[in-house]
């Protein structure tokens, strides 16, 4: 099986941003997707160099939240 039947679908924004202002991103799971977002989108970070996303799983509507250093990548649940 290839990577691309492993994609999913997710709808992601910041936490301090609206839904309407989500954007549609594919990836093998919650971080990964976080992560692409942030490699397609470049979103100024909340502070201190740190972005707080929602991110959702389009199939299934389970929701999660991540904290990413965007200096070094690290992805960690919201407080």
């Amino acid at each position: 099986m290839s990577d691309t039947n492993l994609q999913r679908r997710f709808c992601i924004h910041g936490v301090s941003e609206a839904p309407s202002r989500a954007h549609l991103v594919e990836g093998l799971n919650f971080e990964d997707a976080a992560l692409r977002f942030i490699e397609d989108h470049h979103p100024a970070p909340d502070d201190d160099d740190n972005l707080s996303l929602f991110v959702e799983d389009m199939e299934t509507g389970q929701r999660q939240c991540f904290t990413i250093d965007l200096g070094s990548g690290e992805a960690t649940p919201c407080d």
